[in-house]
Order: C-alpha cells, then structure tokens, then sequence
C-alpha cells in the first residue's frame, strides 16, 4: 500500500473514531434522540453555521462520489456516502479517497 493511501486510512480512521467519542459522551448524557441532537447543533450562530457549512460539504462529497463511480465503475467507494451521513465529512472524505485510490486490477 502506498505512503498515501495509508495516510487516507489513517485520517478515514480518525475521523470516524474523533467525532463517535463526542456524540458518544452526548448520547450517555442526553439519550439516543436525534432530534434533541440536531437542535444542540444550532444552539447558537456558531455552531448552526458549521452544521450547515457540513451538511453542503458531506451532499456535494455525495454528489461527486456517485458522478465518479457512474464513470469510474468503482462501486466499493458508494460505502463513503453511508459512512458520510453516519460519522461525518471527516471520514466520508478521506474513505472515499482511499478507496479510489486502490490499484486498478
């Protein structure tokens, strides 16, 4: 494997286990509800602002993971648009980096 496609793992890795510690310790403290989540996250103009700044990232990161598999015919990488929308940006990226950059057989 190459240096950089263990540097896509390891950043895929990391932005899956980062954001589950918080939502972790959120969901020990408030319970499972996820609407109780989303309105944490627009608490303020802050935090409101990068939720939305995340939600256009992860939909346009989705929005260029199909247009490359339609073309790319490289259907393992569709797993980084589930893995967007469950863990975050952070690990639906650098997956699907990953994944694209396997070695052609």
């Amino acid at each position: 494997m190459s240096p950089l496609r263990m540097i896509y793992l390891a950043l895929a890795l990391w932005g899956a286990v980062q954001p589950m510690i918080h939502f972790s310790a959120w969901f020990r403290a408030n319970g499972f509800d996820l609407r109780a989540l989303v309105a944490a996250w627009h608490t303020n103009a802050a935090s409101s602002g990068l939720a939305w700044e995340l939600t256009i990232a992860a939909i346009a990161l989705c929005v260029f993971v199909i247009a490359e598999v339609a073309v790319r015919r490289n259907w393992p990488a569709l797993v980084a648009i589930p893995a967007t929308f469950c863990i975050g940006v952070g690990c639906g990226l650098p997956l699907y980096l990953f994944l694209r950059t396997r070695p052609v057989v």
